[in-house]
């Protein structure tokens, strides 16, 4: 199966923080499921390191790049088709981040990895 991980999933899977549910532990440790990290991810992971609210390792670039590949997660890259299908949202939720992994979800036919309720409005499969 090829999942799409919202960014929190991410890093609750490489912290090993409990708020991951048991149903995406699983998923994500069978090894054979395709997980994709969208690049958006990269960039909301950046900014909130950045301003404080993440506490990652300095070295971000290195860190992510080593989760990435040890976990095999695949890095979904945005494309300009994905970035227009976001004018095609209903405003069900304000975070750009998560319109991106929705457009994206709805686009490439990924299911998503995700906790977030607002997320579960729009027309993409959730598994939590």
């Amino acid at each position: 199966m090829k999942l799409l991980l919202d960014t929190h999933t991410f890093l609750w899977w490489v912290t090993d923080d409990p708020r991951l549910s048991g149903a995406a532990r699983t998923i994500m440790a069978e090894g054979n499921n395709d997980l994709f990290l969208s690049a958006a991810s990269g960039w909301e992971i950046a900014i909130k390191a950045r301003r404080g609210r993440l506490r990652l390792p300095p070295n971000l670039k290195e860190y992510i790049a080593e989760q990435i590949q040890s976990n095999a997660i695949a890095v979904l890259p945005i494309q300009l088709n994905h970035a227009l299908h976001v004018y095609k949202l209903p405003d069900h939720h304000k975070d750009p981040f998560d319109r991106m992994l929705i457009a994206q979800s709805q686009l490439e036919n990924l299911p998503l990895l995700t906790k977030d309720p607002m997320i579960a409005k729009y027309d993409v499969v959730i598994i939590w």
